[in-house]
């Protein structure tokens, strides 16, 4: 079995008196799409927190690429090659697709990121790694496009591309396909699975079709706490899953 990329031990995180992860433990294997699934409240984004050092935790060890980072705050996460995307759209509106995605890439670098001074020429323009991004993306026809004019699913697209800009290793995507039209969510579909092939993909996601389809390994959590975890053949059939909050909604559409 190869090392996980990461690898969280024991995760407790309380506000005051309220447990939102009790004892949560997690093994993400690299490039690979791994789903955390759940009723809301169940606790998901706020591990997505923990993981990605947006929040302290209050208990446990995580490990990433092998090195503690349980202590670390965001940005020192995502130089080491954590990049997450957010249930809420967040994108310059007023500036074109390719300097949405430019800004990202500049921003992994500690000494240029507010680098507002000089003008993106040279290695500031970071070409190379965006005109990558514009093509995975579909969207090299729209780069000089305002964010803000993209459609609902290209705005999507692009959150997820401003992530790929950060040139990860792992990629954490909070509900994705939110709001999404159907062909939309196919072309979000598409962009997921093909990731895997360089990047590890860890997706909070309700649209169930997508999760089993797209999924290497699924996390259901319940309260907090990790009920369940298998490959998405596993989960389907796990009474457990079932009689908790998906029904026979786990064949597809939302839960």
């Amino acid at each position: 079995m190869s090392e996980a990329i990461l690898e969280a031990s024991g995760v407790v995180k309380r506000y005051g008196k309220f447990t939102a992860l009790s004892e949560v433990t997690l093994r993400i294997m690299p490039r690979t799409v791994h789903s955390v699934i759940g009723p809301n409240g169940a606790g998901k984004t706020t591990l997505f927190h923990v993981l990605t050092g947006t929040v302290p935790i209050t208990a446990g060890t995580i490990v990433f690429d092998g090195h503690n980072v349980t202590h670390e705050p965001d940005y020192k996460r995502v130089r080491r090659g954590v990049a997450r995307s957010f249930q809420v759209t967040s994108l310059f509106a007023n500036l074109s697709v390719r300097e949405n995605l430019r800004l990202a890439a500049q921003g992994v670098d500690a000494i240029r990121a507010l680098n507002a001074w000089t003008p993106p020429h040279g290695s500031l323009a970071h070409k190379d790694t965006v005109d990558g991004v514009l093509e995975r993306l579909a969207l090299q026809r729209f780069s000089k496009v305002p964010a803000g004019a993209l459609s609902h699913g290209q705005q999507r697209r692009l959150e997820v591309g401003m992530a790929l800009a950060a040139r990860p290793k792992a990629i954490f995507l909070d509900e994705p396909t939110s709001g999404m039209g159907i062909d939309d969510l196919d072309d979000m579909k598409r962009l997921i699975r093909g990731l895997r092939d360089d990047y590890t993909v860890v997706l909070i996601e309700h649209n169930m079709g997508i999760v089993m389809d797209i999924s290497d390994t699924i996390t259901v959590m319940q309260q907090g706490r990790v009920l369940v975890e298998g490959r998405p053949d596993e989960i389907r059939g796990d009474e457990r899953v079932r009689s908790a909050y998906l029904g026979n909604m786990i064949t597809g559409g939302r839960a």
